[in-house]
């Protein structure tokens, strides 16, 4: 099942290089003028979807574009076709594809792939994390002051939910530096690999941290909601760290939301 899910990753990944600049149709979905979707992420989910289904057609899917399929199987597959939609139709060159697989409702393996820099990032449940097929550990910063931090923006930003806006300044004032990618598989792979030391979103879907948060567990990083407590790829808050800096960013994250409720009172 990996060697599926890394060739279906590696094939949607050579396509969505190919249709660069190709885009025919943008769509906005209901109600949130900044997600898109094209054509191409849905050529790329078809892709993805029909290359398992041929292998294994009874297995689940849950994906970005076209929902959830569900048969009642123990297997399912959950997947981001194009993780990044919105550099991809600007150009930018920085995007992902993202698949990853729960068995009996647990983790078991996660592909991501960036075609652009040709970065494979694999892990399967206790057996580790690779780039490229070399092992892959989280950095060992264990200060915030020294932590190079990495977050993405909710579509609907300018409600500022979750108070948003103040987290993104609150670590401006607390790490070395944040940054904003526009791929959240593609931030989570980066802790994983040491690039980051911390990861933080006020509102993911499944699909998009699937695969990220079992390739950066697996590489000894931490992952939890904004309390510290242990989380799922069902719940939208999600944090994930080196683990050493893990307890300072979530008193950060704190402050956040501290500040957001005194503001509702």
């Amino acid at each position: 099942m990996l060697q599926l899910a890394i060739e279906a990753a590696l094939e949607a990944g050579a396509f969505l290089k190919s249709s660069v600049g190709k885009i025919q149709q943008i769509e906005r979905k209901l109600g949130q003028e900044t997600n898109l979707v094209t054509e191409i992420d849905r050529r790329s989910e078809e892709i993805i979807i029909n290359k398992i289904k041929r292998k294994y057609p009874d297995h689940d899917f849950l994906a970005e574009e076209s929902g959830s399929h569900e048969k009642g199987s123990e297997y399912r597959w959950i997947i981001d076709p194009l993780d990044g939609t919105l550099n991809f139709a600007h150009g930018v060159p920085l995007y992902s594809v993202s698949i990853g697989l729960e068995v009996k409702g647990e983790l078991t393996l996660g592909v991501v792939y960036e075609p652009n820099l040709q970065e494979l990032f694999i892990a399967e449940k206790g057996r580790g994390a690779s780039l490229n097929k070399s092992p892959i550990h989280v950095s060992k910063i264990s200060t915030l002051i020294e932590s190079l931090m990495v977050t993405g923006f909710p579509y609907t930003i300018k409600q500022n939910p979750d108070n948003a806006v103040q987290h993104f300044v609150n670590f401006l004032m607390q790490a070395q530096g944040v940054r904003r990618l526009g791929s959240a598989a593609v931030d989570i792979c980066y802790v994983a690999c040491g690039r980051f030391e911390g990861f933080w979103e006020v509102a993911l879907s499944p699909w998009d941290m699937a695969a990220g948060v079992l390739i950066a567990q697996e590489a000894g990083g931490r992952f939890t909601d904004f309390h510290g407590r242990a989380s799922t790829i069902y719940t939208k808050r999600v944090l994930v760290t080196n683990g050493l800096i893990h307890d300072k960013v979530v008193e950060v994250l704190q402050r956040g939301l501290e500040t957001r409720q005194r503001t509702e009172c």
